[in-house]
């Protein structure tokens, strides 16, 4: 290897520099950002800072003989054409910053005496002639969707094609870039921008290293990238079959188009993983679940094989070692050398292989963006609910059952159940005898055996209602915590659906309540999204007047359980929670009450006075709520009552109401299967029960 130190200013003159289709995008974000611009604006005057390494390798005449726009520069001008084996993205981020500085700088404006455009002469374009062909000094190869993004976003140049930009991940990073130094330059004087420019391009030594003829590019790749930010094993793959495909014994067009082929399939899969910017999804995450599917169709029927053991032993940990250790080696070109899943490596297989992660990735950012796909909306419903609880991987299940092409109804089922089951499982925790569904052997099974949506269905169905049926209501003190309820890790889960259900009762047809904000932790500790209606600092007289009879334990169960607790519409300060009911209701000149919030707020407005009965009654509406919205039977209202670990609350009536017998008064209403399921409040569903009628607003 030759090896030199130079700065941005040296090592660009009379090179072209080229990003090769085996290495990944741009994957710097704010935190390497942030560290790059550091370095930077610390380096003192006349000090150089050491960058790093850039490893080159001198492209063939054969490969950029293939690029009609640079054949003027290099053969005319003698510009020597490299690719980027290492160092990619500290290069790219100093020409995303010359190109910041001189936007910065505005037209006309001359950094170090020399004009803005001798400066993107030098490190954005050449000029033919001051024509129309241009050379870009510095890219991607043309296939690259990075290529037309970074000509016309980054760098701000006409394009030449039809098409739109095409956007992923990468490209998304590339805009961040751009976005994060036009930031930091802003307001900047001449003279600090004039700075700042001197030190990118003449402090900042590259380590230069360009490989000799012979050695290995692809596997120098996967080494050199073991440092710094780290590959992801889907970059690493991409780079590990096209080197494949390079070996492969074949006429040199079937070997162009399987390249050919692997790049469109990564291509489209960075596409659909950065489609969304709110919520881009994660590239291993992806490639697991499509290795647990594309490898569970290889392996061999029935759960008590041995590949299926072994896959079962730490599958996240095993499948990067499988894919780039036992599945795509050099070994096993054309055979399958100590291969247990005995798939030989010819160009049929990676070409198979790559079609089907192209068409996996789609419907995988589908299952994670139901809106944006051609899902029921029921589907999409419901889809949004397991992303909710969680996932829990069930993704390769759902994405095995729609690749079978069920029918609508099929597919909705077994959604359904799924959500069903994570739901129960959620609600009855710590409980041994409930057999839990093994996602991925069903998944398995779709693919491989002739098991059906409607089969797998089924037996998700069936595991539920066996347990339920194995296992009576507990009451509160079974195993939940000293935080009764709030401790509960679905609360919010619990909470948001009932809301959903109030709404489809209400009025209005919007939404109060998204699910973003209800489970968001950026909001400070001071600010709640659920909220004690009884509080847990309850001094006010209005709470002592009312409370004072029960414990300081039975205070805190109160505080604690189900039907004291309440989704708000938008995050309050927790010390507003602290005040009487009857303001909490109805608000103040400042503040907006519960008849302004949520469905549930509106619902909770309706009672008249906040007490224990009130808690208890709200409480048994919830229950309801779960028996008839997941078939989950809860039992009479006793109980329920015993559920919610509320028993003394009856008792303490019971009580009152004996002694009001004695002295011939007429009882208060006491909490019935009868009085809970009377009429309904406005708002609310009338197949639920109902507050007792002493506790409501007239």
């Amino acid at each position: 290897m030759k090896t030199e130190l130079l700065s941005l200013s040296k090592f660009f003159t009379e090179n072209l520099f080229r990003i090769p289709d085996y290495q990944r995008g741009y994957s710097w974000t704010e935190t390497q950002l942030k560290d790059f611009w550091s370095d930077l604006t610390l380096l003192a005057p006349n000090r150089a800072h050491y960058t790093g390494v850039l490893t080159l390798e001198e492209v063939n005449q054969s490969d950029f003989e293939r690029w009609p726009d640079d054949l003027w520069i290099i053969h005319s001008k003698n510009f020597t054409p490299y690719y980027v084996v290492d160092g990619q993205q500290r290069l790219t981020t100093s020409l995303i910053l010359i190109q910041a500085i001189l936007e910065a700088a505005g037209p006309g404006v001359e950094l170090n005496y020399t004009s803005s455009e001798e400066i993107r002469k030098k490190f954005i374009f050449e000029s033919k002639d001051k024509g129309i062909s241009r050379s870009y000094i510095f890219g991607y190869e043309k296939d690259n969707p990075s290529y037309e993004f970074l000509k016309t976003r980054i760098f701000l140049e006409p394009s030449d094609t039809h098409s739109t930009d095409e956007e992923t991940i990468y490209t998304h990073n590339l805009e961040a870039a751009k976005a994060f130094f036009l930031e930091q330059l802003k307001g900047k004087t001449h003279g600090e921008i004039e700075s700042i420019y001197t030190k990118i391009t003449q402090h900042f030594l590259f380590n230069i290293y360009t490989m000799s003829p012979g050695i290995d590019v692809f596997v120098a790749f996967e080494t050199m990238n073991n440092r710094g930010k780290p590959l992801s094993n889907l970059e690493l793959l991409k780079n590990r079959l096209i080197f494949i495909s390079t070996l492969i014994t074949t006429d040199t067009t079937e070997r162009a188009r399987l390249r050919f082929a692997i790049n469109e399939s990564w291509k489209t899969a960075y596409h659909y993983l950065g489609k969304n910017r709110s919520k881009p999804l994660y590239d291993d995450q992806f490639l697991f679940i499509h290795f647990q599917l594309y490898i569970g169709r290889k392996t061999d029927r029935g759960p008590d094989n041995e590949n299926r053991i072994y896959l079962r032993r730490r599958p996240e940990a095993l499948y990067k070692h499988i894919l780039l250790n036992e599945i795509f080696t050099t070994r096993n070109i054309n055979g399958a050398v100590g291969n247990r899943f005995k798939i030989p490596l010819t160009l049929e297989t990676i070409y198979e292989y790559a079609q089907d992660l192209k068409r996996c990735v789609k419907t995988f950012y589908e299952v994670f963006n139901p809106e944006d796909s051609n899902f029921t909306t029921e589907q999409q419903e419901v889809l949004n609910q397991i992303s909710r609880l969680g996932w829990e991987h069930t993704e390769p299940l759902i994405i095995a059952a729609i690749h079978t092409n069920p029918s609508p109804e099929a597919l909705t089922s077994l959604l359904k159940n799924i959500e069903r089951y994570m739901f129960v499982r959620t609600f009855r925790p710590y409980v041994s005898e409930f057999e839990r569904v093994d996602f991925l052997e069903l998944a398995t099974d779709l693919v491989s055996t002739q098991a059906t949506v409607e089969s797998t269905a089924t037996s998700i169905h069936q595991t539920i209602e066996s347990y339920i049926n194995r296992n009576p209501v507990r009451t509160m003190s079974d195993d939940w915590s000293s935080k009764g309820h709030y401790s509960w890790d679905g609360l919010n889960y619990l909470l948001f659906e009932y809301e959903q259900d109030l709404k489809r009762y209400g009025k209005s047809p919007r939404d109060k309540i998204s699910w973003p904000d209800f489970t968001s932790e950026d909001y400070d500790n001071d600010y709640e999204t659920i909220e004690h209606i009884y509080p847990q600092r309850a001094r006010d007289k209005y709470w002592t007047s009312r409370f004072s009879k029960f414990s300081q334990r039975q205070k805190r169960i109160l505080q604690d359980s189900l039907g004291n607790l309440l989704a708000l519409s938008r995050p309050k300060n927790s010390a507003l929670g602290n005040l009487p009911f009857p303001i909490k209701r109805d608000g103040t000149g400042t503040t907006g009450g519960y008849i302004y919030g949520s469905y549930s707020e509106n619902e909770a407005a309706t009672y008249a006075e906040w007490t224990a009965d009130s808690i208890l009654d709200r409480g048994i509406r919830i229950l309801n709520f779960i028996e008839r919205r997941w078939g989950l039977p809860m039992g009479d209202t006793a109980v329920k009552t015993r559920f919610l670990g509320l028993d003394f609350v009856v008792a303490m009536a019971e009580k009152r109401n004996v002694v009001a017998a004695t002295t011939q008064a007429t009882p208060a209403p006491l909490p019935s299967d009868q009085a809970l399921e009377a009429d309904t409040p406005a708002g609310s569903n009338p197949a639920e029960s109902q507050p007792a009628p002493s506790t409501r607003r007239n």
